[in-house]
């Protein structure tokens, strides 16, 4: 019998600038992106809300991102990452280096749009491993849903603050579902010496149940965050 390998759906994320009524005869910039999902249980086979609404953000953005060497850790069928790469960046994709399969997705979704330059290592949160070490300073990290599994907060936050300390002027862009009022990582960013911005999603277009043409992030309740270190001066 042979194997006919997993079964892939291809969806399609069109993001778009916002025009008023005087704009709408011009011609607006479009950004679109394949993302292929295998229809198999593992967390890092799907897009999930946060992904989209952090990809939104991306993309309203965009214009900031040419030039920044961008890490997404926990990356998955890499959505936002795919749309920074897309926008101008120099991009690495990271997922855990024990799920070989997310990586492999991680490739899937590079191929079918066309980046053929974009990086994809193994990086599990909280390991001082030689793909973390071998990593060059990064100017922005993203993650979408890693905080998902409470007993990963702490893994999480200290692979963010090693690569912080590497380039004190990095940020974390995060975005993250509440499921729960009693999750907080507010100790964790205080004991990594850490501090966090709340970004509104209205601030950039991302207040709706429907973003890039798709039906996510639905009526999930996302939350972004910029996170950075204490010292740092921006915000």
């Amino acid at each position: 019998m042979c194997d006919e390998g997993p079964r892939i759906s291809v969806k399609e994320y069109r993001f778009a600038e916002e025009q008023d009524e005087q704009e709408r005869e011009e011609r607006r910039s479009e950004l679109v992106v394949l993302i292929p999902e295998v229809l198999e249980s593992q967390y890092g086979m799907y897009v999930w809300p946060c992904a989209v609404v952090l990809a939104q953000y991306l993309w309203f953005h965009r214009r900031m991102l040419s030039g920044k060497r961008i890490l997404e850790i926990g990356a998955g069928v890499s959505l936002p990452g795919i749309v920074a790469a897309k926008c101008g960046a120099e991009v690495i994709l990271s997922d855990i280096e024990e799920l070989p399969q997310c990586l492999k997705n991680c490739e899937r979704s590079c191929r079918i749009n066309n980046l053929l330059g974009v990086h994809i290592i193994g990086l599990t949160w909280g390991q001082i491993s030689p793909n973390l070490l071998s990593l060059p300073e990064v100017d922005i990290i993203l993650a979408s849903d890693v905080f998902f599994e409470p007993e990963d907060f702490e893994d999480v936050i200290t692979t963010v603050y090693f690569l912080m300390k590497r380039n004190p002027d990095a940020q974390f862009w995060t975005t993250y579902q509440v499921r729960s009022s009693d999750w907080s990582i507010e100790a964790l960013l205080y004991k990594w010496k850490l501090k966090n911005v709340h970004v509104p999603l209205r601030s950039f277009n991302a207040d709706k149940e429907q973003l890039a043409t798709s039906p996510l992030p639905g009526r999930h309740t996302i939350e972004m965050m910029i996170i950075s270190l204490a010292g740092a001066s921006h915000t």
